[in-house]
């Protein structure tokens, strides 16, 4: 598993102006709070910041925060970017305990799609629901994302999120049964649109009789 640090330093001059003056000289400001601690002011290098985003893991990783002398344990909790420019304008740290579950959104990878039985066999077409998921565990069971495999998912079939396979120590954020209001589609494998009606279409339909 892939070990992110951040190199951070305290920020004292707070406030809206301080910090775009902050971000004119390629920091960009960042706080960590939680876990009964005081929340602490932060700016990062946002170049460096950027590097670690490119990186799908890093978003549902035990990041490591390093301060001066001292490093805090945390998950990414938010990104606030501009809204057409390529620039993060600020960013929330979670502290996290080794002994309290943290709530993360992790991401969906779906495999085996080109030997997905609804699709070799029976000309289906993959239509995914979602891209991420909801779950919660403790720090040393955070999974970098949630595998999806299609390879036996037949026509017509929705996988939902009460059949995710979820690692060891993971669960879902909301307790989910087949079937409730919270079970919700992931990925289904359909005919495409058109199909069906096209069907229809080839059926011989027995003349009627007009009234004269």
């Amino acid at each position: 598993m892939e070990n992110f640090e951040i190199n951070a330093q305290r920020r004292t001059n707070l406030g809206k102006g301080a910090s775009r003056r902050l971000r004119r000289t390629g920091y960009t400001p960042a706080i960590i709070y939680g876990a009964n601690k005081e929340p602490i002011s932060l700016t990062v290098l946002h170049n460096e910041l950027l590097k670690h985003l490119d990186n799908e893991a890093f978003y549902s990783h035990i990041l490591t925060v390093n301060i001066e002398n001292q490093s805090e344990k945390v998950v990414l909790k938010a990104l606030h970017r501009h809204p057409y420019k390529p620039v993060i304008l600020h960013m929330d740290l979670q502290r996290v305990s080794d002994t309290e579950k943290v709530h993360m959104r992790v991401p969906l990878h779906f495999t085996n799609e080109d030997i997905c039985i609804g699709v070799k066999k029976s000309g289906g077409l993959i239509s995914r629901q979602k891209s991420e998921i909801d779950i919660q565990c403790l720090p040393d069971y955070l999974p970098e994302f949630i595998e999806v495999d299609l390879a036996t998912v037949e026509l017509n079939h929705i996988i939902h999120t009460s059949d995710l396979v979820l690692p060891e120590g993971v669960e879902l954020a909301i307790p989910t049964k087949k079937g409730d209001k919270h079970d919700l589609p992931v990925v289904s494998v359909h005919l495409a649109r058109g199909d069906k009606a096209d069907e229809e279409s080839d059926e011989v339909v027995p003349p009627t009789d007009i009234e004269k």
